[in-house]
Order: structure tokens, then sequence, then C-alpha cells
């Protein structure tokens, strides 16, 4: 029930009950009243009947003197009892107004015949003693007649007393009982009243006010203070506190949800935070490694639950190659064809999970855990392969986070695709468009940072001169002649290894420096270049070409000159191959074999 609706049935008890204990105060009072009235008949009727007896002897000895003495005053006397008797005949007549019952009232008739009778007997003495009869009147008055209407009267007056003695005892009883019945009601219902006021008090204002309102200041102070991990019992009571119960657990449920989402927001905004910082770092990445280390340092802030690897794909385009990882991933392979992956075959994400629901991807193994292949793409092209795993089955991220997956694949794709761009246009720029070898410029660049970084360290340089090349191109055609140079560039590639370093000078000239070597070391090499070079027949669409020999000038550093002349000397020793016949190695040192 609620507060309000038990304070209004108390309220509307407590009235009730006032209002009953006021009436029965007032009854108490009106049988007070009564039991007052009836002490005051009963001392009127008892002092009338009283009255009578003694007045009836007095006029009795009154008599009885005058007629004896003859003295005047007894007769005076007599007369005035005479009057009071009158007036005592006039108060039995309004007897009938204090209630007199009708045995009261035929024996005041009887005391009032009887007073008659004496006064008649009385009179006649009198008046016989006047006459001078004084015998008479002393017989009439102490005669037997006159003691038995005497006696017969103060019988009845006895009597009299008796009856209304006993009438106004049981009156004034019965009103002191009902008055005792009625102070006991009152009184009863005030104790009533009192306790009703009590046990709302406590049931209400304690028990159902009091004591959840304390219970529930703690708990709302500490929800004031965004303390939402504090429990609030739910409270089923259908009144205002538990209205109010209900409310602060509305409220602690929607701060809970509240904090919540702001926990989601926060860490939503960190993702953003983290993945913008990796495409900062993608974009200002110049090598593919520092992209991949780039990817493998951020990934897993971003979602510390998903492993993954990073693919890119070969210049064939026919599989892929791992080029970064981060939180060891299990399940795939680090090399796999392009057709393993359902996800560049498609050209859209695709989730391998253990449920089944879709066809699992050919690079994975048989795992329960989910993984999410997502294509690398840059203007329509497809450059690589962004592979997540789940670390746990119990910890699913791939379907909350696809969103950013695929963001970031996006973004990788792009700063792949930038740098492969970036290291094509680098090789325009400073390789040979036809051998494939580094250009003059990058020669002249090298020569600069040995004479800024590698002054005084050894360093040989080889003149490289194909023989006879114009007779490729007149005898076998232009296409010939570039098959020519490709097969000496390659040669000079395999064999420089780590060694040194290939370049085209231009034309048919090649340059190579050797660093850290001697020029007697550097004509070991220059011969086996040269062997090698010579002894392997060409063909160009089913023609033989013959034999390819080369003419080579060797110049080293410093103990021979400087850097600055290098080129020149070793150009000069070239010529000097070249003046001797050719197909020869020639030392600017003066150096000569055939």
């Amino acid at each position: 029930m609620r507060i309000n609706a038990i304070t209004n049935w108390a309220y509307g008890v407590t009235v009730l009950l006032t209002g009953l204990s006021g009436v029965a105060f007032i009854l108490s009072t009106n049988s007070a009243i009564e039991e007052r009235q009836a002490a005051e008949q009963h001392l009127v009727l008892d002092t009338l009947g009283e009255d009578l007896a003694l007045g009836a002897e007095e006029r009795s000895d009154a008599a009885r003197l005058y007629v004896m003495r003859g003295d005047l005053r007894h007769l005076e006397r007599f007369h005035g009892k005479e009057e009071e008797e009158r007036a005592h005949e006039a108060a039995i007549r309004n007897v009938r107004e204090f209630g007199a019952s009708p045995k009261e009232l035929a024996a005041l008739q009887e005391v009032e015949r009887e007073a008659e009778a004496l006064d008649k007997i009385e009179v006649a003495a009198i008046v016989a003693y006047q006459k001078g009869d004084q015998a008479a009147a002393q017989q009439m008055l102490f005669g037997p007649e006159h003691d038995r209407l005497q006696t017969a009267l103060l019988e009845t007056v006895v009597r009299f007393r008796e009856l209304t003695k006993a009438r106004t005892g049981a009156v004034l009883e019965q009103a002191k009982e009902r008055s005792d019945w009625f102070g006991l009601a009152a009184r009863t219902m005030l104790a009533i009243t009192a306790a009703l006021f009590l046990g709302v008090l406590y049931f209400v204002l304690k028990r159902r006010v009091a004591m959840p309102l304390v219970r529930m200041t703690g708990i709302v102070t500490r929800l004031a203070k965004q303390d939402y991990e504090v429990e609030v019992p739910l409270d089923r009571r259908r009144d205002e506190i538990g209205e109010m119960n209900e409310a602060i657990h509305i409220f602690r449920t929607n701060g809970l949800e509240r904090d919540r989402l702001d926990a989601e927001r926060r860490l939503d905004q960190q993702t953003k935070d983290l993945i913008l910082q990796m495409m900062h770092r993608l974009q200002a990445c110049q090598i593919q490694e520092e992209l991949a280390e780039v990817v493998a340092r951020f990934a897993p802030q971003i979602f510390p639950n998903l492993a993954g690897h990073l693919y890119v794909l070969n210049d064939n385009r026919t599989s892929l190659t791992l080029v970064g990882t981060w939180l060891d991933p299990q399940h795939s392979a680090d090399t796999f064809p392009s057709s393993a992956c359902w996800g560049l075959r498609r050209g859209r994400p695709h989730v391998s999970n253990g449920g089944q629901s879709d066809i699992a991807c050919q690079h994975l193994d048989e795992s329960d855990v989910a993984g999410l292949c997502v294509p690398l793409t840059a203007q329509g092209d497809t450059i690589g392969l962004l592979y997540f795993e789940e670390r746990s089955p119990e910890q699913p991220a791939v379907e909350t986070s696809r969103l950013y997956l695929e963001l970031i694949a996006e973004n990788i794709g792009l700063a792949v695709a930038n740098l492969q761009l970036r290291e094509k246009l680098t090789n325009l720029a400073v390789r040979d468009a036809l051998t494939g070898l580094l250009n003059r410029r990058c020669l002249d660049e090298a020569l600069n940072k040995q004479l800024r970084e590698r002054a005084g360290k050894p360093l040989v340089c080889l003149m490289i001169d194909i023989d006879h090349f114009k007779r490729f191109n007149d005898e076998f055609g232009h296409d010939a002649g570039d098959v020519v140079m490709q097969y000496v560039a390659q040669i000079m590639l395999d064999a420089a290894g780590e060694l040194g370093t290939t370049y085209r000078f231009g034309g048919e000239e090649f340059t190579m420096l050797l660093p850290d070597m001697s020029e007697a070391a550097g004509f070991e090499f220059a011969e086996r270049l040269r062997d090698k070079i010579g002894t392997t027949p060409l063909s160009h669409r089913g023609r033989i070409l013959g034999s390819v020999s080369v003419s080579i000038g060797i110049a080293s550093s410093p103990r021979e000159g400087t850097v600055a002349t290098l080129l020149t000397r070793a150009d000069a020793a070239l010529l000097d191959a070249k003046a001797r016949g050719r197909n020869m190695t020639v030392c600017s040192s003066g150096l000569v074999v055939t």
C-alpha cells in the first residue's frame, strides 16, 4: 500500500477514534451530571421527609405545651409550624418534578392525610382549651388516637425516605456505572488512538520512510559522485519509496550504460587516434621494410586480440610473400599462391571461421578461431593481403572490428602502392631501362660518396666495352643488339653479386666499382668475367648470334691514383685494350694480359 494511502487511512481512523472518544467523554459527563442530579434529588426528598416528620413532632409539642401551660408563645409557635406545614404540602405536590415513583407519591399522600388528621386533632384541642376545657384538650393531644396518628405519620415518613433512598440510590448507581463505562471507553479509545499514532509513526515514518531514506542516502551520494558500482537493492514496494528506489535503480542503470558508452567512445577514439598515427607513419615510410615495421608496431595496439600477417604479391602476381607479422599468428602459411585465398579471388574481405559458416581459405589450416583476409588494393589493382586471426575463440574480435580492419587495409594498400610506385619511379630515374643497371648519374654519385666517406680505402674500377657491337645491330637488327646488351648486363650482375656495383656508362660501355679490392684481385675478377661472357653463344629468334667478347680497362685507387681520376684512367686502359685488338683486359698501371 502506498504511504499516502496509509497516511490517509491512519488520519481517518485517528479522527474517527478521536470523535468517538469525545462522544464517550460527553456521555460520561452527562452520566456524571445525572449522578449529581440523582444525589440532589435524594437529598431534597430525604430532607423533605425529615422536615415532615420533624415538623409534625414540633407542632404536636407546641400544641401540647400550649394546653398544658397556656403560654401564647407556644400557640404562636404552633401557628408558625402550621405555615411550614403548608409549605411542605406545596413541596409534596411538586415532588413529581423530581421523578418520584408512584409508591413514593402514595407515601407522601398518606403522610399528607395523616398530617391533616393530626392537625385537626391538635386544632380541636387548642379550641377546647381556649373554651376552658383543658382536660378535653389534653385528652385529645395525649390520647391514643393522637399517638396512633403521630406514630403512623412517622412510620410513613420513614417508609417514604426508604423508598426515595432506594430509588435515587439505584439511579445514582446506574449513572455512576454509565459514567465509569463511558469514561473507560473514552480512555480506551484515546489509548487506541495514541497506539495507532505511535504505530503509524513507527511503521510509516521509521520503517517505511526513515530507514529506506537513510539507506538510499548513501546510495544517492555515491551515485552523485558517479560511483555507479554501488549496488542498489531492488525494492518491490508499491509506494513512493518503491518508486524512488526504482528511479534510483534506473538512474544507476543509465549511469552504467552511459559509462559503458563513454568507455566505448574513448576506446573508439583511441583506436581512431592510433589508426591516424599509423597512417601518418605509413605515409612517411620510404621502403617496404619500414612499412611492415610500422604495421607490426601499431596493429597490436589497435587490435590487441588479433594477430596478423602482411603479405605482398610478387612481380608476377602469382604468389604472396610474408613481409610483416605481429602477435604470432598460428594458422596461415608464410608463402602461398594467390589462388589459395578466397579474399584475393573475390576481391573482397573474406572470413574463415571455426563455425564453418563459409568456406575457409586454402592457406589456413583447420582451426576453431576466425581469420579475416582483406585484399590490399590501390586504384583497382591488388597488391597484397592483410590477414587477421583471433587469438582465442573466447575473445571474438573480427566481426566487431571489421570496419576498422578494412579501413586499415585500405590505407596500407595505398601505402604499399605508393612505395612500389616510388620504387618504380626511382628505378626509372637511376636505372637503365634496357638493362636494369644503374645509370651514369648513379655512377657519379657513387664516386662522390667514395670521395666523401671512403677516401683512402681501396677501390677498383672496370670499364667494359662490347667488342664489335655494331655488327649485331647491322646483321641481326637492333632487337638482337638489345639482347646482347641485356645478356652482358645480366652476366655482370651475377658476377658482381655482393662484391660491387654495375653501371651502364653509355652505349655498349659498362662500368663496375669493386670496393675493398686490390688491382690484382680486380684483374683476376675481370678475366673471369671476360671468359664467362665469351664462352656462352647467343641466339635470337632462332638465329645464332655467335659469341660475344668484351674489352676491359682497370684502374685502382688510391695506390695508383685518386678517385677523381679513376674513370679517366680506366677509360684510358680500355682504349688501350681496344687498340691492341680487343677481347683483353688492360690495367692502367701497365700490366697487360692477353
